[in-house]
Order: C-alpha cells, then structure tokens, then sequence
C-alpha cells in the first residue's frame, strides 16, 4: 500500500475507497490525494 506524499515509483495507482485510477511517469513523481474522492492511500 502507499500513501499520498510518498514516492512509491512508476506505475499505475488505485485509490482504495473510490478506485480511481492514478498513473505515475516517472520515480520521482509523488502520489497526490485522489483527484476523485481525496482519500490518501492506493493499492497496485
């Protein structure tokens, strides 16, 4: 599981409350609060 602010690496993010989806690029790229609901934590 990773949280917002975290910098898990690239990859694609689900949202664990609402499944929205977040797509990281790059390795430095940090997980923002879930566009759609604001939750904090994503599972791969």
């Amino acid at each position: 599981m990773s949280s917002t602010g975290e910098k898990p690496g690239k990859g694609t993010y689900y949202c664990k409350k609402c499944g929205q989806q977040v797509v990281l690029d790059d390795y430095d790229d940090t997980l923002p609060p879930c566009p759609k609901c604001s939750h904090t934590e994503y599972g791969k």
